[in-house]
């Protein structure tokens, strides 16, 4: 019985961790990635599928879609900050960028128009 629990147990938390993006890249130095136009750029064709991708910006591509309609209820804490950092800098610095990403995987606006007064709240327009 005792290894009856424990393997239902091992399998559940399986599950509830497959539930989450992996962790693997959260400390990927953002400020350093906003502060190069090269990095930024090298990201930016990643996700829009004109460039290669690092191990970090594949898995970035491939989240992207699912964080957008669950806004990003999969993210850790970190994952949200970092990608609320990296959409405030692309709004207020990069805005043909930010408009390129978002028509590519917000064509509706959807998650703008969740997210409007949140961003709105530190002085961005989305």
């Amino acid at each position: 019985m005792r290894a009856y629990v424990l393997a239902v147990f091992v399998v559940l938390v399986g599950v509830v961790a497959s539930q989450k993006y992996t962790t693997k890249y959260d400390n990927i130095d953002l400020d350093e990635i906003i502060k190069s136009d090269r990095l930024l750029k090298n990201y930016l064709d990643c996700v829009m599928e004109r460039g290669n991708c690092t191990p970090d910006g594949q898995e970035l591509k491939k989240n992207i879609p699912d964080a957008l309609v669950t806004d990003c209820s999969k993210c850790s804490d970190r994952q949200r900050d970092g990608t609320r950092k990296i959409l405030r800098h692309l709004v207020m610095n990069k805005r043909e960028w930010f408009d390129e990403v978002a028509g590519k995987y917000d064509p509706e606006g959807v998650y703008r128009k969740k997210n409007r007064e949140e961003f709105a709240k530190e002085g961005v327009e989305i």
